[in-house]
């Protein structure tokens, strides 16, 4: 095959290599690494797409993408939820289970009220994009909504659970931990908000 049958991704001499593993706070079990691509020359019959067209198919599935996610931070928070009333229920101090504390009573209720709000503007959106409307502004507020609660909510739940919810051993911990990059993957909240301030007109 001549040199037209390919497509040169970066000049270099060592084709497609696998780097360095990269250490994140959270997601541990989703491996992230540095790839390098030097003189990578891949057949054209290979190429996935349109040449060049790579964004714009990545944007195509970005309300899809984002309702996803928001729809995962709910159900993440909603476990972080259940795993606070099952140890509230089950942990005493001062003589009683701390579910007996109106100040953890009005925790949960608080995360309770959260994770209903973004599973109902969540579901709406789906439905709507279902239905073929547009929801670019929409997909984003839900997925900014749910991503900040489901921080707030591992948050609570880390306090719920005391010392306990600081070690490597509890479940809350490690949600509370993932929960950080919610805010950033797929879009950070900032970009949120432009999309969402263009889509509206301001």
């Amino acid at each position: 095959m001549g040199a037209s049958h390919y497509m040169v991704i970066e000049k270099g001499t060592l084709g497609f290599t696998v780097s360095r593993k990269l250490k994140k706070t959270g997601w541990w079990a989703s491996d992230t690494t540095e790839l390098h691509f030097d003189a990578c020359r891949v057949p054209v019959e290979n190429l996935i797409g349109r040449e060049n067209g790579g964004f714009l198919a990545i944007v195509s599935n970005f309300v899809n993408e984002r309702l996803y996610l928001a729809a995962q931070y709910v159900a993440i928070s909603q476990l972080a939820y259940q795993q606070s009333i099952q140890y509230a229920k089950y942990r005493r101090a001062f003589g009683k289970s701390l579910a007996g504390f109106q100040v953890t009573r009005h925790k949960l209720a608080d995360m309770a009220t959260k994770i209903a709000a973004c599973r109902a503007l969540t579901g709406e959106v789906a439905s709507r994009s279902l239905r073929g409307e547009m929801v670019i502004a929409q997909a984003a507020m839900a997925k900014n909504t749910a991503a900040d609660a489901c921080s707030w909510v591992a948050d609570q739940a880390v306090q719920i659970h005391g010392g306990y919810g600081y070690m490597r051993e509890s479940i809350v911990e490690r949600l509370y931990r993932d929960a950080r990059l919610y805010a950033m993957g797929d879009g950070t909240r900032e970009i949120m908000k432009e999309i969402i301030g263009k889509t509206e007109g301001f």
